[in-house]
């Protein structure tokens, strides 16, 4: 570790809490309507609503919430794969892409209604200018805005009493798209441009290389077909190129609403780490804050809603420790390098870190410390993107990103997802608590009953259950493991490290993994689906259950839960629950595989 691996990091997290403050300011006046924003787009809201037979003034139950949310969901996934498999008849389409397959539509359409942006194709070869638009990027805008009005339906059965409904899913999908991802996404769109990050419609552009570059293909007949030799081998020619086929596209408004709703899902194939994408060291800067605000903000929402601003600042702290540990861990491991690489090309009476740390899939205007922190938040808090190669990670520097996910993203996590993770966290550390004291646990002014943890269980068992079944499944079958491009323990890594992504909605890989199969597709849509839906719907059963529940008085018995010793027991909590579930998988993989690094192996 060096001095600038330490301010960079803590400039970052000092800069994201200053701003989550006035951001959650205004996000708490947006939800309760008192926002002058939302009286000035008042007008506006109440056409649509007209035309969407909306009624505003009536709140709902938590089922008639979640049915809502799974039915528009449910909508945008049809729409969503209709146009995956016809973007070859629409205009928007200068490139002439075909057709998806059906499994891969099917796993794309998932994949962006779920918020987990998984992608097995590579964007600026697949998708059409109209699909990226009207497909992919409304699902970024819709997917977003899902979670936080879950978590907001969540916080306002803590906040309320004796109360029978949880709020309006209408009103509120239409508040948090208009007034607050819509006017953010704009405002970071232009910053990205002012870097240059591209935005056009233009066709790809053909531009003639500096050298030209000899490869060999098999040379074709007039149908197309190879020609072959007397032996049967396909007859190879050497072929020149001399020009070079540069993507274009309206890339800086999908990048925007790509970081801030924690998607992740690239313009390009190389996701953050590509020029057009991400350009310079402020824009990498600006998409890592990008990812971290609304999830940092909302902690502090959950604050103020409830009336007790030091309760958010607890769950604040929690994520922020976490983070700041995890940074500091994963820069370490990279900046340690591989020894084995020092021993074979470094004098022997040389240091035995690695010259310059492990550089390897890293973009060099980033460095190991914009990487790191990169690394780290985009795991942290489900978003996907990615400015780094993950395969190429030290055996502890792709533990880190893995393991954040299989905690359920909670540190932070995706926009709403994180914090309703995490307070799930919270009624299980309480109910532990009080148990230890023998005292009906309470959070937050409720009790947290059977039922409760009933709902509790289900969230907190249902990813690890899909990760590691799913994992299980994967490597037993040939079709499974026909995707493994690194056997051993980095090829279990990589399958380990799918699931993970995929069942935690993150959509990040480690990228040596082939999952541009039906096998893949297939598996991987099924946990994206339930490790979304399947752990919503009972977060809407919880806040319903606490919405009808009276506030409780403070006593003399109760645990206080807005200070260090709640911090640490919500920590530690969280840690206990993803390292009882996922050791065993993460010491054969990651474990295994730093072993053999060490030993030279």
């Amino acid at each position: 570790m060096n001095l600038n691996n330490v301010l960079q990091p803590a400039s970052f997290i000092v800069v994201l809490l200053a701003a989550a403050v006035p951001v959650s300011r205004y996000l708490t006046r947006v939800m309760d309507g008192t926002s002058r924003v939302v009286k000035v787009g008042g007008p506006i809201e109440r056409l649509l609503y007209r035309v969407a037979g909306v009624d505003p003034a009536q709140e709902m139950g938590w089922k008639h919430y979640a049915i809502a949310t799974i039915a528009f969901n449910v909508l945008g996934l049809v729409f969503l794969y209709v146009l995956l498999r016809v973007q070859n008849f629409l205009p928007g389409n200068p490139q002439q892409f075909g057709a998806m397959t059906v499994d891969g539509a099917f796993n794309t359409a998932v994949s962006f209604v779920s918020n987990t942006n998984w992608q097995d194709y590579s964007g600026e070869q697949t998708v059409s200018y109209l699909t990226q638009m009207l497909g992919l990027t409304v699902q970024n805008f819709l997917s977003a805005a899902t979670g936080i009005v879950v978590v907001m339906a969540l916080v306002r059965g803590f906040a309320r009493h004796t109360a029978k409904t949880i709020g309006n899913f209408w009103v509120d999908m239409t508040r948090v798209t208009m007034y607050v991802l819509l006017p953010m996404s704009m405002i970071i769109a232009a910053i990205f441009m002012s870097q240059g990050v591209i935005q056009n419609f233009k066709s790809y552009r053909d531009v003639p290389t500096l050298q030209t570059t000899t490869y060999s293909a098999p040379k074709t007949d007039a149908q197309g077909n190879a020609v072959k030799d007397a032996k049967g081998n396909p007859v190879m020619v050497d072929t020149p190129v001399k020009t070079q086929t540069i993507a274009m596209g309206p890339v800086a408004t999908q990048e925007a609403i790509k970081m801030l709703g924690t998607n992740g899902g690239g313009f390009f194939n190389g996701n953050s780490a590509h020029p057009f994408e991400n350009p310079t060291p402020f824009s990498n800067f600006v998409q890592i804050f990008s990812i971290l605000i609304i999830p940092a903000a909302l902690c502090l929402v959950f604050g103020r809603v409830i009336g007790d601003r030091k309760q958010g600042v607890a769950v604040l702290a929690v994520m922020t420790i976490a983070f700041a540990v995890c940074v500091g861990g994963e820069i370490a491991a990279e900046q340690s390098g591989n020894p084995v690489f020092t021993s074979l090309h470094v004098d022997q009476s040389a240091s035995a870190l690695q010259p310059g740390g492990n550089m390897e899939g890293k973009e060099t205007r980033f460095g190991i410390a914009q990487s790191g922190i990169f690394t780290v938040a985009t795991t942290a808090a489900s978003c996907g993107a990615v400015a780094n190669t993950h395969d190429s990670l030290t055996p502890l520097g792709g533990l880190v990103p893995m393991l954040l996910m299989q905690l359920g993203e909670v540190i932070f996590g995706g926009v709403g997802s994180g914090l309703y993770g995490m307070l799930v966290f919270a009624m299980l550390a309480v109910f532990v608590a009080g148990l230890m004291i023998g005292r009906t646990p309470e959070y937050v002014g409720k009790k947290i009953e059977a039922y409760e943890m009933k709902m509790v269980s289900i969230v907190v068992l249902l990813t690890p259950l899909l990760v590691l079944v799913l994992t299980s499944i994967a490597v037993l079958t040939d079709a499974g493991k026909a995707g493994i491009m690194n056997p051993g323990a980095h090829g279990f890594s990589e399958i380990l490290y799918a699931f993970s992504s995929a069942a935690n909605n993150n959509g990040s890989a480690f990228a040596g993994l082939t999952v541009s199969t039906p096998f893949y597709n297939w598996l991987t849509a099924i946990a994206m689906w339930f490790g979304r839906f399947g752990s919503l719907i009972p977060v809407l059963a919880i806040a319903g259950s606490l919405a009808a529940k009276k506030r409780i008085a403070v006593t003399g018995g109760t645990l206080p839960t807005h200070g260090p010793l709640f911090v640490v027991l919500l920590l530690g909590t969280v840690l206990l629950v993803g390292a009882l579930t996922y050791v065993p998988a993460l010491a054969l993989g990651p474990g295994v595989e730093h072993l053999m690094m060490i030993t030279g192996r």
